[in-house]
Formats: structure tokens, sequence, C-alpha cells
């Protein structure tokens, strides 16, 4: 063995008292008590192990600028319109530097997976997109990083967005996102992105039902649409959408009938709490809604989902320390989970079903599986969860990728 994890508690398996975990060439290669000596051991101390974070929606292209920036109403119209502007004085180097600050914090939190949205536009051009897909390679000693191209400022009424689109996933961009509350026609938007999906085999994952007050409700939501549109090409299973924030301000029959259309047709749902939690309600002056859509309830209807940072340090998330753990505990927070069984649901959104939503091989902490794991100071998922656990070490393929040492009381 090259390494082991000595008087480890597996991530759903706690009940099972601790093991010890082997790993050989990258891989789980035993799990089982009293394992013999190797090269490099860890005592864990009875400390939690999970699969590493997947990190399901994030935008690294425009982290890191609120020095360029304004957020003062806190609009999700005037975080469009600032970021517009700021982009203009984008550069490769400059996208380049900002996602790597905010890689090196997501590996620092323990996430191994991550799925980037990054723009094209006219303005922009590539050069966000050039950035990023280099530092897939740079960054795979640490985290698996999959590019997801997509049209923020609009599609069809924004000519020459199209045409970078196809050319981002000619460069490699293995999905295709879409924002169709941003053109006239969003059926139309959408239903552009199927064509490019099933053009060029990629997943689709999409910002949906997104902006304004959730209360202010259309007779029928874009979700709706994207339902008919995957069962059309035969996606199921190959289409997230984002937010959704309108979800949650609808009576609990439309709900759930809108779950059950999400969970027949294999259309997945990723909550960005903080983001969601910032932007609205913002037209009110009092009782303000949350806009934050319960995802645990979704899962009654068979819907994947998963909870995710989306935005860190700017106009649409001016706070963020790419912190999964904490993202679960702002969702507990605000969508009012309380029972153990609901508090593992949010931990198992930040791994196990966030994996399934990038459809992930090899995930889990699993004899043959990859070692890709992170070691929480916590003994179960739960307990994770409510009390925000630090993580003590990450591993990718085996490889150590940081060390945090824990918290130690100095008493008299």
């Amino acid at each position: 063995m090259d390494i082991i994890l000595r008087n480890a508690t597996i991530a759903a398996q706690e009940g099972a008292g601790s093991t010890d975990i082997g790993i050989d060439q990258g891989r789980i290669a035993a799990i089982q008590p009293g394992l013999p000596v190797a090269e490099r051991e860890i005592d864990l101390g009875g400390n939690l192990v999970a699969p590493g974070f997947v990190e399901t929606h994030i935008h690294l292209d425009k982290s890191c600028i609120l020095d360029r920036c304004r957020s003062q109403e806190g609009t999700l119209e005037e975080a469009i319109t600032q970021v517009a502007a700021a982009k203009k004085g984008f550069s490769e180097e400059d996208v380049a530097e900002r996602a790597r600050r905010t890689l090196d914090k997501c590996i620092l939190q323990g996430t191994t997976h991550i799925r980037t949205h990054v723009e094209v536009d006219p303005v922009i051009g590539l050069q966000s997109l050039n950035a990023v897909l280099a530092l897939v390679k740079e960054y795979e000693w640490a985290v698996d990083l999959e590019v997801c191209v997509f049209p923020q400022e609009g599609l069809l009424n924004n000519p020459g967005t199209d045409e970078l689109m196809v050319e981002g996933l000619r460069m490699g961009a293995r999905t295709v996102g879409a924002a169709p509350y941003t053109d006239t026609d969003p059926h139309g938007q959408i239903d552009r992105v199927f064509d490019m999906a099933q053009e060029f085999d990629v997943d689709i994952d999409m910002h949906l039902d997104f902006g304004g007050d959730p209360a202010d409700m259309p007779a029928e939501m874009d979700v709706e649409y994207v339902c008919q549109q995957t069962e059309r090409f035969g996606y199921g299973g190959r289409v997230a959408v984002g937010h959704m924030t309108k979800l949650s301000a609808v009576p609990a029959a439309r709900f759930e009938e809108i779950g059950r259309r999400m969970g027949s047709a294999g259309v997945a749902l990723t909550v960005l709490p903080a983001t969601d939690l910032f932007l609205m309600g913002r037209g009110r002056d009092h009782n303000q809604v949350r806009g934050v859509t319960s995802a645990h309830r979704l899962l009654n209807f068979g819907v994947n989902c998963s909870l995710s940072s989306n935005n860190v340090l700017n106009p649409f998330t001016p706070f963020g320390d790419c912190s999964l753990v904490r993202m679960a505990n702002l969702y507990a927070n605000v969508c009012h989970v309380g029972t153990p069984e609901e508090t593992e649901d949010c931990f198992e959104m930040i791994t196990r079903r966030s994996a399934s939503l990038l459809r992930l091989s090899g995930y889990g902490v699993e004899v043959g599986n990859w070692a890709d794991l992170v070691v929480l100071q916590a003994q179960n998922r739960a307990s994770a969860v409510a009390e925000l656990a630090a993580p003590l070490y990450g591993f990718k393929h085996g490889r150590p990728t940081f060390t945090r040492d824990a918290a130690r009381l100095h008493r008299p």
C-alpha cells in the first residue's frame, strides 16, 4: 500500500465503527480494520472520511471582482450590468489569476470535482474560456475541472454569441449552458442549446426560472418546457437546471406537480443558496421572500439535486470561502431542514448526488474507486453539516492535496 488511513469513519457507514483505508496507485485498494503496516500512515482518530466534495455550479471566470464593481442595490439586474462592464477589462491573465485564487480555496475546502460555467459573448470573446481551459491541466493534481460554456447576456438577442458557443464546444467545453431569461424568446434559446448539445454530444446545464421576485409567477415555468425537450431529445439524466427561485414561491400542489415532472423527465436541480438568498426579495420593504427552492423536498419526487456555490466575491454574491459544507449548512437553515435524515440529505447533495449530476464514474469510498477523499472533523454526515465541520485532509488519486491542523484549546 502507498498510504493507509487508520481509524476512519466512512460517510454513510457511520454505524459500522472505525476502519482502515488502504490506498495503492491512486485507488482505494482495501477497506478493513488492521491493515498491514504501510510506508506512510495517517491516524484519523475516528474522523469522517467522505468522497471529495463536488462543486456542480460555480463561475471561476468572474470571481473575485468586487474591487472593480459596485454592489449597492443588490439586484440581479445590477449584478449583470456591473459584471458586463467589468468584463471589458478582463484579459486571459486576469481571469486565470482570479480563477486560481478561487480554485485554491475550493481545494482547501475539500472539493475534488468542479463544473464551472464560463461566459462567451462578443465583448469577452474566448478570453475567459481560453484561461479556464488552460487550468484544467494545471490543476489536475487536485481537482477534475469541467467547463460549461454559456451566454450570460443572451444568445438569440446577442449576435455573434452562438458562433462563440459553438467554437467553445469545439475547443473542449464538455457542457453547454443557457440563461433563457436573458432573451426575448426563452424557448428559442432552450431549443438552440438542445441542438448544440445533441450535435456535440455534451450535457446541458441551464440557469432557469431565476430573477425578479419569485412571487411573480408565470402560468408556466421554463422548466416545464425543458422537461418536454429533455424527453424529446432522449436527454434524461443529462440535463441540469440551476436556481429555479420561482419554484420556491408556488403552492404545495404546484410544487409537487413540477417536481414529479422533473423526476419523470430526468432533469436535475442545483440550488445556489448564497446567491439565491442574496438576490431575491429585493423588491419588498418587509416580509421579504427567501427565494431558495426546497431541494430536499424534490428528492421525494425522484429529482436529483445538488447544492453549490455559484458566485464568489462578485456583485451576484459578495461573499464566499468556497466551502460546500457552509453551503449545505446555509441551505439547511434557510429551508427549515431539521431531522437528522434531512441533514444527511444536505451532505449527499454536495457529494454523492452532485457526483451523479456530473455523471462521474469511480466516485465514492469503495474498493476500486479513485481515492478522491476529504477528511472532516466530525463523526457523521449530519454533524458535519450542523457544526460546519472543518476539512482536515484532502486527497486526489491518493495524493495529499492539503492538510489543516485541528484547532486545540489551551486550557489553563
